[in-house]
């Protein structure tokens, strides 16, 4: 197995502790996080601290129920570009960016593609006027090619820490 050394922050065996926990609830209290992890209040906040000023932690979200707001469909867009220039790849990131419905948004290789974007709307009629509305109207869309989700298997947003040493 390859040796996973590069981390640029030293994470020891209570970070990653604290970080296992704040990944699976990230409302946990401070006291309630230090009891998971076996510490006192103080020290814990240091390190949570110390891990949010070193840039691992980067934020807290809250993750909502997609189906009970009604957003029931979610596609997977691979998309063309016409031409492989910085400027076009940054105008069209920044485009994409702006887009609520989009949740994520990757420059990929290994396809007949160069972005895949996951994209999530009330339904069909919804996409279908964000796909021509939106995403088609983009300088440099040259393709697209549209699949949809029929069931989400897993959907996480936990890091693997099991190979931090």
């Amino acid at each position: 197995m390859p040796e996973i050394n590069k981390t640029l922050v030293k994470i020891d065996n209570t970070d990653r502790k604290i970080l296992e926990q704040v990944q699976k609830n990230g409302a946990l209290t401070n006291q309630e996080l230090a009891d998971k992890v076996g510490l006192s209040p103080s020290p814990c906040l240091r390190r949570v601290r110390a891990l949010e000023e070193a840039g691992v932690i980067v934020r807290t979200v809250t993750i909502l129920d997609h189906k009970k707001l009604g957003l029931s469909l979610t596609a997977i867009i691979l998309i063309g570009m016409d031409r492989h220039t910085p400027e076009r790849f940054a105008a069209f990131e920044e485009q994409v960016s702006a887009y609520p419905e989009v949740q994520e948004c990757y420059l990929i290789t290994g396809q007949d593609a160069d972005y895949m974007l996951k994209v999530v709307v009330p339904d069909m009629d919804h996409y279908h006027h964000f796909l021509l509305n939106r995403i088609t109207r983009i300088q440099g869309v040259s393709g697209v090619h549209s699949s949809f989700v029929l069931r989400r298997v897993l959907d996480s947003t936990a890091l693997p820490l099991g190979y931090l040493s």
